[in-house]
């Protein structure tokens, strides 16, 4: 993990609740998390996985309709930033954000039912793909506009805090809205105001089919952190100890009352960007060199390396995600489709 150098005083504030023993060399979610967390993550990494494989698997049979944006190879980005939060924190997702509702705590059922546009679905069937929402978890919604996420994620954090709530809101979005005006003023406000919210970016590299290279002028995203006084860390989006100490970080210093934290998670989508993206843009050599350095097979290793697991603990871990995706699926299928004459009802809330 790297940190721009003006942060430097915030790895200095690392927690010191973590339990880590003298001399204990392992990646930091080892020393900071339990097992048990541990194996949940790996857990919730396989189910996003899966999940995605499943609605994929699903929009070609037809059940599905419209088009969807996978996130199949960034699931150590939603799950470690998530990893530290409660049920009453808050977080914004993207279009790309089935993963970030996993992590924080959906059911897959609500959300095949949601994809297939039925009743039983989070938002009754009205919002599909890109713009789930589950308030009771603290997940206030997917977004179908790039950047849209970011200044209802200040608003929430400027509500918490005028509330002088223990709580943090996480803001996810892609590298694509680092050039909306959205990202500048949140990041303006969240500062001035000294507000706990966390700025996530997921650069997985493109923006639709243009290369970040192309499209924006610093290296890291990240550095652009500095403009706004604020600390800003880019760290390996593949690694989730690296993302979770990042989170860890960036989230007590949120909840000390410090303000905002910008971190970068550098990453990569195995898919195109949507299902209609012909893909002709990156080569399968890159394309295969990301694949080679999944997430999931990563964090598996780790886990048997510093004996938190074992293989057939693994293999009963995916054994439990497929039954639990195969029922999520049948329940969407059974689940009830709207009755065409509440076709307005459930689509505003007050």
């Amino acid at each position: 993990m790297s940190v721009m150098p003006q942060v430097s005083e915030v790895a200095d504030a690392a927690p010191s609740s973590s339990g880590a023993r003298e001399g204990d060399n392992r990646p930091f979610a080892f020393r900071h998390f339990e097992p048990a967390v541990l194996k949940d993550a790996l857990r919730q990494m396989h189910l996003i996985r899966r999940f995605e494989e499943g609605a994929e698997e699903s929009y070609m049979r037809g059940l599905i309709h419209g088009t969807m944006h996978l996130s199949i190879g960034q699931e150590a980005s939603a799950v470690g930033i998530c990893l530290p939060l409660t049920d009453t924190d808050q977080i914004t997702s993207t279009h790309r954000g089935h993963g970030h509702c996993i992590a924080k705590g959906a059911e897959v059922g609500r959300m095949f039912a949601e994809f297939f546009g039925k009743e039983t679905g989070y938002c009754r069937g009205r919002g599909g793909s890109m713009h789930i929402a589950d308030v009771t978890k603290g997940n206030l919604g997917a977004n179908g506009i790039v950047g849209g996420g970011l200044p209802i994620a200040v608003g929430a954090a400027l509500s918490m805090k005028m509330q002088k709530r223990d709580d943090v809101v996480i803001s996810f979005f892609g590298d694509g809205a680092n050039n909306e005006g959205a990202f500048h003023e949140a990041l303006n406000m969240a500062s001035i105001w000294k507000l706990p919210v966390v700025f996530v970016c997921e650069n997985n590299k493109y923006g639709m089919s243009v290369s970040t290279e192309r499209s924006t002028a610093v290296k890291n995203i990240a550095d652009r952190a500095v403009a706004y006084s604020m600390p800003g860390v880019t760290v390996d989006g593949n690694s989730l100890s690296d993302v979770s100490e990042a989170s860890v970080t960036a989230i007590e210093r949120a909840r000390r009352g410090e303000g905002p934290t910008l971190i970068e998670c550098k990453t990569y989508r195995h898919r195109g960007h949507s299902k209609s993206d012909r893909n002709r843009y990156r080569t399968k050599e890159e394309i295969d060199d990301w694949i080679s350095k999944d997430p999931i097979g990563r964090f598996e290793a780790e886990l048997i390396q510093y004996g938190i697991v074992t293989e057939n603990e693994v293999e009963e871990i995916r054994a439990g995600v497929e039954r639990e995706i195969a029922d999520g699926i049948e329940f969407a299928k059974n689940s009830p489709s709207p009755d065409p004459s509440d076709a307005t009802r459930f689509v505003y809330t007050v």
